[in-house]
């Protein structure tokens, strides 16, 4: 078929064609903005989920609805940096709210005093992280300039929520990839937060990253579970999947035959990135108007060959020999959740040798912490890549004897 008309969108947080199976999100979103904008208190967001469920995607929209509502969005993909760097992206973000809530020649005396503690805020980044505001204001003394971050952007927050509030305006910030804020980092945002809703400010903060995002906050604040909610999104439900891989066919007049949907919905098992992959993958070698399961069974080697050379191996790519052994290990044992213990055994070793090496792996990304002792995969199907690609490390005494017992 024409792959200028095909619809599937398998690129990193882009908007699938039918958005499905986030109602939920969606409405406890709009609750949000409803109730902060009727000058209400609500707990902000933390959407967690492993990579490739759409965790982007719902904040894309999130972002598209606050913005049609009128409210300020400072939107920030978190990388693993210093203070300094934080501060330095957090005021080109947040000066670009200031100019969202209004035009500069129309601040009222809020605005130009949360001008001014953004440029407070700024100046404590040093001669080395200053970014131009590219605005006329002068640092306010004694705000936002202790060189705390906690303190600072607390100060930052609550001035900012103040002129937003002054303007008829609110202000979300959208934050991605959440769990690679330091925990100082996350402790100084929580609380600043937590400030602005003690003073009933409409700001708040929608989050994502991955599952260990509850915990991650429970350690920087025990308030952070009464201040979040933390909802879970994962793999589509067979009716949704189905919806995800025939609605944008049928727009644009093509249809899948019962059998090649619940053969890409089973072997995608309702992952929303693999849904677009394989959507993408068989419309290029179908004939259509009806897309078969023979076309689907063509595509599934076309479609496995794409992940493995991007999807998962740009991930594997970031290890080392012995992390790589860590997660074989893991493969062999299963797809769930799998004991450090176990893991060890497998490898020869203990467990106490073996934590650096599961801690380094959780640090990257690639593992979470479930419940304690255990450790899973943040990649779906991660163990079939690891199964195909990679060889199961063998220890030195079953090497010796598999060669006395060929």
């Amino acid at each position: 078929m024409d792959a200028r008309s095909n619809p599937y969108t398998p690129n990193a947080g882009a908007r699938p064609p039918v958005l499905v199976g986030r109602d939920d999100q969606l409405s406890t979103f709009a609750l949000l903005l409803d109730r902060l904008g009727d000058g209400r208190t609500e707990q902000s967001m933390v959407i967690t989920g492993l990579r490739g469920v759409g965790k982007t995607v719902l904040l894309g929209e999130f972002r598209r609805r606050a913005l049609e509502l009128g409210w300020a969005v400072v939107e920030m993909e978190v990388t693993k940096h210093d203070d300094l760097a934080f501060r330095r992206d957090l005021v080109r973000e947040v000066r670009r709210a200031l100019f969202d809530i209004a035009p500069m020649a129309r601040w009222k005396a809020k605005a130009k005093r949360a001008a001014g503690g953004l440029r407070s805020f700024s100046l404590k980044m040093g001669a080395d992280g200053n970014v131009s505001l590219g605005m006329d204001v002068k640092a306010i003394e004694g705000l936002a300039d202790s060189g705390d971050l906690g303190a600072d952007l607390t100060d930052l927050l609550v001035v900012v929520g103040e002129a937003a509030l002054d303007h008829g305006k609110g202000v979300v910030f959208l934050l991605d990839e959440l769990q690679f804020l330091s925990t100082s980092q996350l402790e100084a945002l929580i609380a600043a937060l937590h400030r602005t809703v003690q003073r009933e400010l409409p700001i708040t903060m929608v989050g994502a990253g991955l599952p260990q995002l509850p915990e991650l906050a429970g350690e920087a604040k025990s308030y952070a579970e009464r201040l979040f909610k933390f909802p879970r999104i994962s793999q589509l439900s067979v009716a949704d999947a189905t919806a995800a891989l025939r609605g944008p066919a049928q727009q644009e007049g093509v249809d899948y035959a019962d059998d090649a949907v619940r053969q890409i919905v089973d072997y995608t098992e309702g992952y929303p990135y693999f849904l677009q992959e394989f959507g993408q993958a068989v419309w290029a070698i179908a004939a259509g108007p009806v897309i078969t399961r023979n076309d689907v069974r063509r595509a599934q080697q076309i479609v496995e060959d794409k992940l493995d050379s991007s999807f998962f191996r740009v991930r594997l790519d970031r290890t080392t020999e012995l992390e790589r052994a860590y997660l074989r290990a893991m493969a062999e044992l299963g797809s769930g959740p799998q004991l450090a213990g176990e893991v060890a055994s497998l490898l020869e070793r203990t467990s106490q040798q073996l934590g650096p090496t599961r801690a380094r792996l959780i640090d990257k990304g690639l593992l979470y912490t479930p419940s304690y002792g255990n450790a899973a995969f943040t990649v779906p199907q991660f163990d079939r890549y690891m199964r195909r690609t990679v060889e199961l490390f063998v220890p030195p005494r079953r090497q010796r004897q598999r060669a006395v017992n060929p």
